[in-house]
């Protein structure tokens, strides 16, 4: 149903809102609505520290995750072990990842994972600047935390056989354990353990290879 609006501003602000994933025109009229009654110092606010983070916000130069400065808090920290990498698809992922509190190495965000039928190949994604942190030596385990996807799956193969002549064990999260196809939408108690039962890639793919 198409709302009749009184004002061309005020139904301009809604379309915009109405563009945000699920946020329906209904939502939208109750956050436009509500914004037109607070201070004009708070919406201000509000819309300063959206232009702000679109326009300042980086990604991190080692690990690709989103960042306030040029290298991220967590490559940044001294405790972390700067030899284990978890791979994941994207920055949200990082954020399921850290929730658990079981992971104290650092990450490397792929931008999304090898799906032809959505035209992305490997040169999309960034798995060159991860094959040189094996080459140079940087890390010695890598971690594959990829959704269970068809996709999913064949990332995981491109990545171990890029980084199977390098001195690295790539291991995989424990399927044992039941994650959903999303990190994401796995509880945090769960994927904590399938990064704790971590198993090598290699047995895996040879256990699914002859359907074991």
């Amino acid at each position: 149903m198409h709302h009749t609006y009184s004002s061309k501003l005020l139904e301009e602000a809604v379309e915009e809102f109405a563009t945000l994933p699920g946020i329906g025109r209904k939502t939208a009229l109750r956050l436009v609505l509500h914004l037109l009654k607070q201070e004009d110092r708070d919406v201000e606010h509000f819309g300063n520290t959206i232009l702000r983070m679109k326009k300042e916000i980086m990604t991190c130069k080692e690990c690709h995750n989103i960042s306030d400065t040029e290298v991220c808090h967590i490559c940044k920290d001294p405790y972390r072990d700067k030899k284990t990498i978890c791979v994941v698809e994207s920055i949200r992922d990082v954020m399921s990842v850290e929730n658990t509190q079981q992971f104290m190495g650092v990450y490397h965000v792929l931008g999304g994972i090898i799906s032809p039928m959505d035209g992305v190949g490997p040169a999309d994604l960034t798995i060159e600047s991860l094959e040189e942190k094996a080459k140079n030596g940087q890390c010695t385990e890598v971690i594959l935390a990829l959704s269970t996807t068809m996709e999913g799956d064949t990332t995981n193969f491109y990545i171990y056989r890029r980084l199977k002549d390098y001195p690295v064990t790539v291991s995989t999260l424990a399927r044992g354990v039941a994650i959903g196809d999303d990190l994401e939408y796995a509880d945090e108690v769960t994927l904590g353990r399938s990064i704790l039962n971590r198993t090598s890639f290699e047995e895996t793919f040879k256990h699914s290879k002859h359907g074991t």
